[in-house]
């Protein structure tokens, strides 16, 4: 049995070329003329997905060939195409960047890919730009460009006139300020920190009713994978959660794999919960423990809770941001300090640039489980790690220090990569 649907990869040259606004915007008009749209995003992100399943009004999950895997992969489309009447799938980067790329899952899936091209200071090279993205790799289904940021009308037809005859223009994004979605050192503002997220995403999907995309596109096949039977390894598990401004950065699938195993996730809010549920283990995620110190330096309920918690030998999982709240201190990039919880010893620093990117994988008793970095902290403390991850090319990657039940990187684990993994480190 086969399922299809019409679907989309948006994709681009490069990063910050509008994929995001782009995909936004489809899921938001799709979605308003009562469509049900799924949205994915290649590669390990956090913040666009936010983003995204607020223009969809579903959750977005991540889709790779590396992390994900391809049998995961393609069984969360097939799952799509059984219940949506439009999917769409966000790249990562540039089209062929990394290894592997937007466009290899394109060719795998047979997604047709439409490309964002920033033309705000382009002209003809529009079209040169377009053809390298639609022949670079033999076979790749592409559907089409769509210009961004362009100027006016004018310029609009001089981008359209760019192009071969083989290529189809999908359509012009005008300069939109007011529609656009803020950045920080991660990345794009979160959803929840924007006001007028409503309003932003209701003009970008205007915009698409100006454009060739206000169809569907052309449905593509999807077919079934066997479900992984995953064992109840967490059965009866109470597991408090940090969810807040703070600690957002979690993947759906590591949610879902948690409940699969029986685990009932309990939230809890380190920003303002003055102690801990009744839980058995802790997962703290990434997210931006950095803009909130003071909040996170004052609430000593919470801290004292999380070193009882240690104390009484309960698992405890932290990733990145979730790890530096676990710290004697954190200075943000204002140099403003703010003492934390003191369970692991040292200290941490933010920084202008980036100190840690890519994809990595670590051994574990019950198996390999994966992950990616990213963070612009250092971090300084005697702890020696346990062990260091993996990098894709074989080289040492990020640090990994285990204290008692406490595991704690800079990592950011795709739980279902290894289920027995996950349990491994999350059960009493």
């Amino acid at each position: 049995m086969s399922a299809s649907c019409p679907a989309l990869l948006i994709a681009a040259p490069a990063s910050g070329q509008g994929k995001t606004t782009l995909t936004a915007a489809l899921a938001r008009y799709h979605a308003r003329q009562g469509r049900r749209v799924r949205v994915f995003k290649v590669g390990p992100d956090f913040i666009d997905p936010m983003i995204l399943e607020s223009a969809s009004g579903n959750p977005v999950y991540q889709l790779d060939l590396w992390l994900v895997e391809e049998a995961a992969c393609k069984a969360l489309l097939f799952e799509a195409a059984c219940n949506a009447d439009l999917i769409l799938i966000e790249g990562v980067m540039g089209l062929f960047d990394g290894v592997p790329s937007a466009a290899d899952l394109a060719r795998v899936f047979g997604v047709p890919v439409l490309a964002v091209i920033d033309a705000r200071a382009m002209a003809e090279t529009f079209g040169a730009v377009a053809l390298g993205l639609a022949t670079y790799f033999p076979e790749l289904p592409f559907a089409g460009v769509v210009a961004n940021r362009v100027a006016s009308p004018g310029h609009a037809e001089m981008l359209r006139a760019s192009l071969p005859e083989s290529i189809s223009y999908r359509g012009s994004f005008y300069s939109q300020p007011e529609a656009g979605f803020p950045v920080r050192h991660l990345g794009l503002i979160q959803a929840q920190e924007l006001d007028d997220l409503e309003k932003r995403l209701d003009i970008l999907a205007a915009a698409i009713g100006e454009t060739e995309l206000a169809g569907l596109p052309e449905p593509v096949v999807f077919t079934p994978e066997p479900s992984a039977v995953v064992p109840p390894l967490l059965a009866g598990v109470r597991i408090g959660i940090a969810r807040d401004a703070a600690f957002s950065f979690l993947y759906p699938a590591n949610l879902d794999l948690l409940r699969s195993m029986g685990a009932e996730p309990v939230f809890f809010s380190p920003l303002n919960d003055q102690a801990l549920p009744e839980v058995d283990s802790v997962y703290l995620p990434g997210g931006y423990p950095e803009l909130h110190l003071e909040a996170l330096s004052g609430n000593e309920g919470m801290k004292q809770a999380l070193r009882e918690h240690i104390v009484a030998g309960k698992p405890l999982l932290a990733e990145c941001g979730g790890m530096l709240y676990l710290l004697d201190e954190l200075e943000d990039r204002d140099g403003r300090r703010g003492r934390l919880c003191g369970i692991l010893p040292g200290r941490a620093r933010m920084q202008p640039n980036l100190s840690g990117l890519g994809l990595q994988s670590a051994s574990f008793p019950s198996g390999e489980l994966r992950a990616h970095t990213f963070h612009h902290s250092l971090l300084e403390t005697p702890l020696q790690p346990e062990q260091l991850a993996e990098r894709r090319n074989g080289s040492a990657g990020e640090a990994i220090y285990r204290q008692g039940r406490l595991t704690a990187s800079y990592l950011h684990w795709y739980l279902p990569s290894c289920p027995e993994a996950a349990a491994e480190l999350l059960h009493p």
